[in-house]
Order: structure tokens, then sequence, then C-alpha cells
């Protein structure tokens, strides 16, 4: 096996976001497998927040220990050229870049920020040309060069409250399979992998299992073997890899519908025979544009067709950006003929058009701008018309150069243009199309986008982004009746006419792109009307997907190594073979990877000893242990209580709950838990355990001390986290952290928590094996062998997750459907801490207050449940667990509560 090992002696690879995660897993690899490593990493958080050299430096120290070779970088991937300069000065040369570096800001789109955009965009997709264009002359020169870019899910299907984020992870696609055809003739091979891992959102809700087999061991084996000279021929590939699932995926054209290209080709015309526009019984599987020319020629062979309904859009107010010339301008015509009133926006001279439409009878305004200032083009519709209806992103601009040749004065403006412009105006429309509960979007992506196109990275990155953004905000949209489908055009325009022969911009009439886009914007699409991608042009337009290799599925109780992902190298790529599939939602994306959780070879992995590093975490816990924490101040107020109290289950008639003004006014005590929630600790998990990631986190044990009764109302508190413990569970590690609050302005201690967090794949460094008896916080609570003394049913709300996130835990996961669908339920569910509270009411109302309260949580409650607490008196302790009624599933056990008053006095309310 050993004479068959994949390595890269001699050879120097750079990994940026290197300082933890999946980066750092690449790093490691390498170090170990003979290549010489830059480790790259801001030390930023996921937020893109902040700054640290230590991340790269213990990657680096990790890999030298290990007999490897390695350097650190910190610079931002915003300064690409730094970084290969890292490489060039300590190594000599670069030939391998993996472009790993990303950060998440997630948000509703109706919520999302400029800076939540362009923060995301500047990292992933400016970060990663940046990187590559330093590289680039090396890999030319030394004819040899491996490139890795970083696509998602997200990005491939579109994810909702990811709209910044889809942009910029299927803008991979387009500008990876651009370097794909400018670097082959050099043997510059690039390839773009959508890594399926556990998200921030749901790594407190995934089952373990499912988490372990995430972890980002099983994505590196792809990226070895395609980053290996001995990769000459997987170029350009997009592939699919997580949980012993790896896949490759492709472009599917349907045959699509031809019409002849004259007057009767209308929107009516394509709408009535919609079934061939969407038929994919004898599909293409394109690197590149249709045949327009043998199907311009084809169309003019046939007969007129049949113009179908005629479609009306009087009263709808239809806004077209780069709408003075070329395709805009037809869509501007096409949009009056047949009601509607027009905005024409454009940069250089939208009246022309608007005299046009006015001889012709209809309404329209011009508005002067760029579509990057998308608020001043929507106040010009809105101040004019008062609504609007559709919204068609046309603008666009070309800089066309050689990747070798290219710079940010050639990369920026078309990325401003085509993706923020994009963004800027449909930000700008949104909230009126949220408010209508109507909206019609068409955005403009290109052939150059979806497939690549030499000399065009810049434009293929942008438009590539474009499909990204449209396929999230149509998932956003479809609720609300906001429709939002993408177009690859084929016409001649002022733009293209830079790059087209005269005949053919004279033959490609903009006149056959419009009929399809009024038809998107009709309400007559039969089938899947929004989250399309279409290709259209000469008389011909069809719909464009993934289709996807049934893969290679590899067991999940065997390490996966390069040397097994290639010996099943042929199940990987074969789209022959009978298994292929056509993924459309992240959804599906991940159910070949849910299937694979049960594949196992029945051996067991042995557990090793602990390395030689496992002194470093050992000696990081001892030193977070005696750290003195930085202060973290939270104040709250009496509507802070209110607010808690509605939401664990307080109603209108509980007037000392809800009434600022009642002699009894009081929080509940399991409030507790609110000031310890964003403490800043003195340490990070990546220093305390190995192999720390996020996604593999799960929040399994509460436990929350009462220090002063009554307990104020509002109050300013300063809160103080520490270390208590971190266990070595072999394959995972058991973090206890505790947090003490204190009363600002007395220095009196209010509350007291320890969290308890299960890390996986974070064991084996040779710590403490069994956690330390922590009196009440660590006891077992097991119930009494009788009937409970008593039984409280708290019925749910289905709006309960909603009020009690605005306590301060506002993770999407409790209440946007998508969300909870991307963790595998129904709808959104309940905080673990929510149900904690009700049940803790539950307590407190018939026993009275107590000193402390510890929980372990078993599973989900959804809003709209009933809540079963069973609870046992056992002298000045109460014992309780709760079940869902509807379900009869656990949601918390092994929970108690110690009495203040041992008699157990109800509670005054």
């Amino acid at each position: 096996m050993a004479a068959d090992q994949l390595r890269y002696d001699g050879q120097v690879i750079v990994v940026t976001g290197a300082g933890g995660g999946l980066g750092k897993a690449y790093a490691t690899f390498f170090g170990s497998r003979g290549a010489k490593v830059v480790v790259n990493d801001l030390g930023s958080s996921f937020k893109g927040e902040g700054n640290s050299t230590k991340a790269a430096d213990v990657v680096v120290d990790e890999i030298k220990k290990a007999g490897g070779q390695a350097v650190a970088n910190y610079d931002s991937v915003e300064n690409g050229e730094k970084i290969i300069e890292t490489a060039i000065k300590n190594f000599g040369r670069i030939d391998v870049l993996i472009n790993n570096a990303g950060i998440l800001r997630d948000v509703s789109f109706k919520n999302m920020k400029d800076d939540d955009w362009d923060l995301i965009t500047k990292v992933h997709i400016k970060g990663a040309y940046k990187c590559a264009r330093a590289a680039w002359p090396y890999f030319r020169k030394q004819k040899y060069g491996r490139v890795i870019n970083t696509a998602s899910a997200a990005g491939l299907f579109g994810s909702f409250g990811q709209a910044n984020y889809s942009a910029a992870k299927l803008a991979q696609v387009g500008f990876t399979e651009t370097l794909a055809k400018e670097g082959a003739k050099y043997n510059i091979i690039s390839n773009v992998i959508a890594p399926i891992a556990a998200s921030r959102m749901t790594e407190t809700v995934m089952p373990p299992e499912m988490l372990a087999n995430l972890r980002p061991e099983w994505v590196v084996p792809l990226v070895a073997v395609l980053v290996h000279k001995n990769n000459t021929d997987e170029n350009g590939s997009i592939l699919e890899v997580g949980g012993g699932h790896i896949a490759k995926l492709r472009w599917q054209r349907s045959s699509g519908l031809l019409l002849k290209a004259d007057d009767s080709y209308t929107p009516g015309a394509i709408l009535k025979k919609w079934d061939k526009v969407v038929d994919f019984s004898e599909p293409q599987y394109p690197s590149g544009p249709n045949d327009f020319m043998t199907l311009l020629e084809e169309s003019m062979k046939m007969g007129s067709s049949d113009k179908g309904e005629t479609l009306d859009f009087k009263g709808k107010v239809a806004v077209v950006t780069g709408g003075g010339a070329g395709i805009g301008r037809a869509y501007c015509l096409a949009f009056a003929k047949h009601g509607a009133s027009i905005v024409v926006n454009d940069l250089m001279n939208p009246d022309t058009v608007v005299e046009e439409i006015k001889k012709m009878g209809g309404k329209a305004v011009g508005v002067k701008a760029s579509a990057e200032d998308g608020d001043f083009v929507i106040k010009g519709a809105m101040d004019a018309f008062g609504r609007i209806d559709i919204l068609i992103n046309n603008a666009g601009i070309l800089r066309d150069k050689a990747f070798t040749n290219m710079d940010d004065n050639l990369w920026d403006p078309v990325m401003n243009v085509h993706l923020r412009g994009t963004y800027k105006m449909t930000k700008a429309a949104w909230p009126i199309m949220l408010k209508q509960k109507y909206g019609r979007i068409v955005n403009t992506t290109s052939t150059s986008g979806i497939y690549g196109n030499f000399g065009q990275a810049n434009y293929a990155a942008a438009k590539c982004g474009i499909l990204g953004f449209s396929r999230a905000i149509a998932l956003e949209g479809a609720k609300y009746n906001i429709y939002t489908n993408t177009i690859a055009p084929n016409a001649g325009t002022a733009m293209t006419a830079t790059i087209l022969p005269e005949e053919l911009v004279q033959a490609f009439k903009p006149d056959y792109i419009a009929p399809l886009v009024l038809a998107l914007c009709s309400d007559k699409v039969p089938k899947k009307p929004t989250g399309g991608l279409y290709e259209v042009g000469s008389g011909w337009c069809g719909q464009t997907r993934w289709q996807r290799t049934g893969g290679a599925a590899f067991p999940v109780d065997v390490p996966l190594t390069p040397e097994a992902v290639v010996k099943q190298w042929e199940n990987v790529v074969k789209f022959e073979d009978g298994r292929a599939d056509n993924p459309e939602s992240t959804q599906e994306a991940v159910q070949k990877v849910m299937a694979n959780m049960e594949n196992k070879s029945g051996a067991s992995k042995s557990s090793s000893a602990p390395s030689s590093q496992s002194n470093q975490y050992l000696e990081a816990i001892a030193k977070a242990q005696a750290a003195e924490s930085p202060e973290t101040i939270f104040s709250y107020t009496d509507r802070d209580s209110i607010l808690y109290n509605l939401g664990v289950g307080a109603t209108r008639t509980e007037l000392p709950y809800v009434f600022e003004g009642h002699e009894d006014f009081q929080v509940l005590p399991t409030f507790g838990v609110i000031p310890a929630f964003d403490v800043n600790a003195p340490y990070s998990m990546d220093e305390v355990v190995p192999n720390f990631n996020p996604m593999m986190l799960l929040h399994g044990e509460q436990y929350l001390e009462i220090k002063k009764w009554p307990i104020p109302t509002a109050a300013k508190t300063k809160n103080y986290a520490k270390l208590l413990e971190v266990v070595d569970k072999g394959s995972a590690a058991v973090l206890k952290g505790g947090v003490t609050t204190l009363h600002a302005e007395t220095g009196e201690p209010l509350f007291y928590n320890e969290s308890t967090v299960f890390l996986r794949g974070c064991g084996g460094f040779g710590g403490q094996r069994k956690p330390q008896d922590r009196g009440a916080a660590t006891a077992a609570n097991a119930p009494p062998k009788r009937l409970p003394d008593v039984v409280v049913e708290s019925t749910t709300t289905e709006e309960q997750a909603c009020v009690y996130r605005l306590s301060g835990d506002y993770n999407p996961l409790h209440v946007d459907p998508n969300f909870a669908k991307m963790g595998g339920f129904k709808r959104p569910i309940l905080h673990g801490l929510c149900f904690m509270g009700i049940a803790g009411k539950a307590v407190f109302e018939r026993f009275g207050p107590y000193k402390n309260i510890k929980v372990r949580f078993a599973g989900t409650v959804m809003p709209g449940e009933t809540l079963v607490t069973e609870m046992w008196k056992e002298g000045g302790k109460v014992i309780f667990q709760s079940k869902v009624k509807e379900t009869g599933k656990f949601a918390i056990t092994g929970a108690a509560a110690e009495l203040v008053d041992a008699a157990g006095k109800k509670a005054k309310i």
C-alpha cells in the first residue's frame, strides 16, 4: 500500500482558511504526505469578525511536530498576492492552491444589509480570484498547477437565508470552469467541490452519528486525488462530497422548444407548448452555448406558430435595467405592447426608449442611473407608478481579458454592475413585493457563467453568482407569490457586439428573447413557476438543470483515504450506469449522504494512543481553567422580563408575569440562563480539543443556580465565564463551562450556569476519562419507581418560538421553515432552553422557588405541542422529566430542582 500511496513530496501547497475545520484538515494531511504547506488564516470568526495569528500558528506547529514543513500566513484572501508571496519566499514555488477560506453572514433577504452582502462576496469571490490570479504566473511558467475552489450545496441549489452565500458559492463554479479552459494547455487543472457538512444552523439538532460522519476527513481524500500530479483529465469538474459519498455534477439541457423566429413567436406560443421547454427526454450535456446558428436556420424553415393566449399586463409595472438598448429595449417594448407601465433604467440614455413606448400609446418613465444605485431606481418607479410588479435585471458590461492579464480594474466593475447591481435592484424592490404579496423577477446569467468561457473569468463568476442568488431568493419569495427565474440569453447587443461578428449580431435579434421573459413574468407558467434556469435565443428556449452521478459510497466506519477514492473513481464520475439523478434542492443534495450513514464495513476503528501533540491540549485546558475571564455586560429591563415570561408560557391572566405594575411582578427563575447566553470566554474550543469543528457541537445539559431571591426584574449584570473541565471520551470530548452572573452595581451574585456540550470527533488527546462529580450539576436524577406526585400539561403555542427568540437566541432554525427542513424537521422546533423554561415554570408554580435546576436535553418539541412534565418530590428536591404528549417522546430527562423551602410551598402568583 505504501508504494501506491499518493505523495506530494517537493510540492508547495497553499491552503486558505486553514486555521480550523476543513482547511486545517487539508493542511495537516498534505503536511503528512510530504508537501510544504502555507497555512493561511486571518483568524477571524466564522462571521468575518476580528483576526488573530494564533489559529495558523497552531496548525503550523502541529505539522512541524509531526515531521512536516509548514509556514503561517496571516493575510486576508483579499491580499492573495501576499499569501502566494509567502509560498515563493519560503519555498521558492507553488504547485497547488486550495481556496477554502470562507465566512457566513446568514440572514433572510428582507433583513440583509449591504455589509452582509459585500463581506461575503469580498471573501469568497474576490478572495478566490486574488489568490488564483497571484498564483497563475507561476503555474504558467512551470507548466504545472492545481486549483481547488469551494462551492456548496447552498450555491448549487440556493439556500433560504443565504442569498449572499449562495451567490458567492455558485460564482465559484463559473470561475472554476473558466480557469479550467484557460489553464488546460499549461497543465493547470482546476476543479470545484461542494462539501456537504453539518452547518452552524443544524449543529445542535442533527443526530450525533450524522455529525460524526460529516467531519472534514471525509472531504480531504477527494481533494487529494484532484490536486495530485496523476490527475491530468479531471478538469473543470464539479463534485459534491461528504459523509462517505462522492459524486460528480454536470449541466443537463433539455431539447427545448423551437418555434419560427417571426412575429408569431409570442409568450402565448411558448406557454402553449411549455412541456417542450422542460422536456429532458432527449437531453444535451453541454460545455457551452447551444448551436444557435443551426437553430436559427431550422427555425426559419418552420411555419408560423399558434400565438396562443395574449398575455395582459395592464395595471402591472415593470422595471427593466439596461433598458436603453439591445435586449433591455426589446423587453421594455414587449412589456409595453402587452399593457404594462415601464420604468426604463439605463446609465446612458433611457429617454429614447421611453419616447418609443409613449408613441405606441404606452406609459413609461426613464431613470438614468447605474443598477448599483437600486434604491434610486426603485424610488423613481414608485414615484411614477406607486408599485412594482416586475423586475428585469438586465444591465451589464464586459471587461474581457485572459486570466493571466486580468486585474482588479477589470474584475471589480464587472462584479459591481452584474452581481452587486442585481442584488441592489432586487433588495430595493423586495419590501414592496413582500407588502403586495406579488412579484416577478427575471435575472440574467449567461452561458459564459454556466459553462465558463476563455477570457471571461470575471464575467463567468459574476453571471454564475447571479444564478446562485436567484435560486436563493426564489426559495424565500415563493410563499409571498414572488417568483424568480434566471435566463441565459443569446442575442446581439451592444455588449456582445464587441466579441461577435456583425452578421451574427444582426441574426440574433433580442426580439427572440423577450417572449420567454414575458411568459416567466406572467401567472401562466404551468409547472414550477420559480427557481428555473432557461437558455434562450433564435426562436429556441430550453431549461438547464443539474445531473448527478450515482457516485461512490464508502463505509462510514472506516477512515477514507485518497487511495480508496482512486479505486472507486469510475463510480464517482460515471453518468451512464443508470444511477444518475437530478437534484434540485439542498435537501435532495444530502439524501445520498443520509443514505450512506448505514454503509458500514463491520470493521471497528481501534483507539489510537494519544499523539505526541496531546500535551498541547492538556496544557491549554489547564491554562484556560486558570485564566481570568473577560467581563461581559448584559442589561435587562422589566420589558425583557415580561418578554421572557411570555416566551416560556406565561399567559395574559398571569398578571405577576406580564404586568409590571402588579404587586407580585416577577421574572421566572429560568431567566437566569439569558444573561450568560453570549458571554465572552477566556478560551477557544480549538485550543482545548483537537479537530474542533463548530458543526460537531451538541448542547447536552444545562444547570442553573439562582443566587438571589427575589430575582431582580431589571438589572445591569456582569458575566464571567470559566472552563470547568474537558473529558476525553476517545472519539468525542465533553466540555463543561460555567458562567457567573453578578449585579453590576452591588457585585451581588445573581445566577450561576453550567453548560455541557458534546464535541464529536474531538477526543483521543489523553485527557481525563471521567467527569467530576459536581453535585447537583451532575446528578443523574433517576425518577422514583412510583407514579408522579404531580403532572402538569403545558400546551405551547404555534408562536412560542417566535416569542422566545426575542430573549436573545435568534437561530433561524426556530422560526424559518426552510432552515428547519435543512435540519431534518418538517417545521421550526422550539428552543431547548425554552422548553427547559416551560418545565421550570411548572416546577416553580407547584413547589415554589428553587436553589438550582438541572436538565438533560433528550429530544425536540414543536411549537403547538403539549409538554407533559412529571414531578416527584424527594425531600427538598423535585425530580422531573418532560415528554411531548402528542408523540410520547422525552424532551427532558435526568432533571431536578433543589427547593429553597424544603416544604415545597407553591409560588405566589
